[in-house]
């Protein structure tokens, strides 16, 4: 009876799963594993508690199969030697990753599979195309979007797979009780789990086709809200790539930009703390009451207020309203990107290195932008994108009265309002960088 683990980590569903898929159907026995490293915990309740429910819906999926979702605390390296050690398996495998973390801890993972004289193997999954699979002549990976969507496009794919029918676990092994359900801080936070998110994915697809007039609508919120399943991978890109159909297709598009972040994070790792652009300038302001107001839709700007105070009661933020914020953070505020990150990094359900660091980058001109001095004025793109005001008055309530486009243009607001929406904001002297940006 041979046996392997599958050491679960941003991968959490059963179908579209290759190092499941063909570890079920190499060997007698899998022990699903997921650990639950203490050097991630806190980093984001909003994610946390997401996780937790995609825990939760993995396990069943597994049970429905036979087997069992085996949850540890600890180091998933010290982790998964001793429970190698414990059922006698003989391999290891995991979804490849491309972050500082996950690439160190596959290191270690390595290096303790060879001491334990245990095959370890890495699988695709966690984006349609493998990074480092697309190289331009000359290069490492593309640092253009658009050569890397044309080759992206004609790329070879490997075919989805089922969900294995069966996984059998080994007799006897403790598989562990999952944590209680965490509160999050975001009120109105989509749930998490495989499930949840594949029945969000087909009621989506039949809009399909509305999805290049709609998506910049602010208020018509025509967004797929897949970002989540993806980012904890309750959802394969490949399956939603495939299902969508046309390569050519906007959405298809931009789960191409996700695919682009991953092959740039692999070759440039430090993307969440160094400007990726070659001689870009930094300089920044640093003043705590700015970012604070920022962070708690408070600047005085209607537009920037509303994708803030969305970001913090849904854990999510409409893309358009993402490149607003950032921009006033960045190029208005004049506030280090870093900062910005971090903030996004906290809330947001879907936030990861690759997608979070490198749309920052994008947006502040550190990053591969080929405009980088580009800037967004949140008054017009709240008149193009919120035309009627619709958006902004469903997250400021202050402005519920004001009609039409005017709720844009808070400086032509009656005295005591305007007041206390504080337009403009006030740009008080920079202070030092803050250690933690240092």
């Amino acid at each position: 009876m041979r046996t392997a683990i599958v050491l679960f980590t941003r991968d959490l569903r059963v179908h579209d799963h290759p190092a499941l898929a063909t570890t079920c159907a190499a060997f007698d026995r899998v022990v699903p594993l997921y650990v639950l490293d203490p050097a991630l915990a806190d980093r984001s309740p909003n994610r946390t508690r997401f996780l937790h429910e995609s825990l939760a819906d993995l396990r069943e999926s597994l049970r429905e199969r036979g087997g069992d979702l085996v949850l540890r605390h600890g180091d998933p390296v010290a982790e998964t030697i001793r429970l190698a050690g414990q059922v006698g398996a003989e391999a290891v495998a995991l979804s490849a990753d491309v972050s500082r973390y996950a690439r160190r801890r596959e290191r270690r993972l390595r290096a303790e599979c060879e001491r334990h004289r245990l095959h370890l193997r890495s699988f695709p999954g966690l984006t349609v195309v493998e990074p480092g699979a697309l190289r331009p002549g000359g290069g490492n990976h593309y640092r253009v979007f658009s050569p890397y969507f044309r080759a992206w496009q004609a790329a070879d794919r490997r075919t989805a797979l089922a969900a294995p029918e069966r996984v059998d676990l080994p007799a006897g092994v403790p598989v562990g009780r999952l944590p209680a359900r965490p509160a999050g801080e975001s009120p109105d936070a989509v749930a998490g789990g495989e499930t949840v998110g594949r029945e969000r994915l087909r009621g989506w697809l039949p809009t399909l086709d509305r999805y290049p007039d709609l998506h910049d609508d602010l208020a018509g919120d025509g967004t797929s809200r897949l970002s989540p399943y993806l980012r904890f991978g309750c959802l394969s890109p490949l399956e939603v790539t495939d299902r969508a159909g046309d390569r050519a297709h906007p959405f298809v598009r931009q789960l191409c930009w996700r695919d682009f972040y991953y092959q740039v994070t692999a070759a440039f790792p430090q993307l969440a703390r160094t400007a990726y652009r070659a001689g870009a300038t930094e300089d920044w302001r640093y003043d705590t009451e700015a970012l604070a107001a920022w962070t708690e839709g408070r600047t005085g700007v209607p537009i920037v207020d509303a994708g803030m105070r969305q970001l913090r009661a849904e854990g999510w933020m409409h893309n358009r309203a993402r490149l607003i914020t950032a921009g006033h953070l960045t190029k208005q505020l004049r506030l280090d990107w870093r900062a910005g990150l971090a903030v996004f990094g906290r809330w947001l359900l879907d936030g990861d290195v690759a997608n979070n660091a490198g749309n920052w980058q994008w947006v502040a001109g550190t990053g591969h932008d080929t405009r980088p001095y580009r800037g967004f004025n949140p008054v017009r793109q709240a008149e193009r994108y919120d035309p009627d005001g619709r958006y902004v008055r469903r997250w400021v309530p202050e402005l519920a009265a004001v009609e039409g486009p005017a709720v844009h243009q808070p400086w032509r607001l009656p005295d005591p309002l305007r007041r206390t929406l504080d337009y403009p904001p006030p740009l008080p002297p920079a202070g030092p960088t803050p250690p933690w940006l240092r």
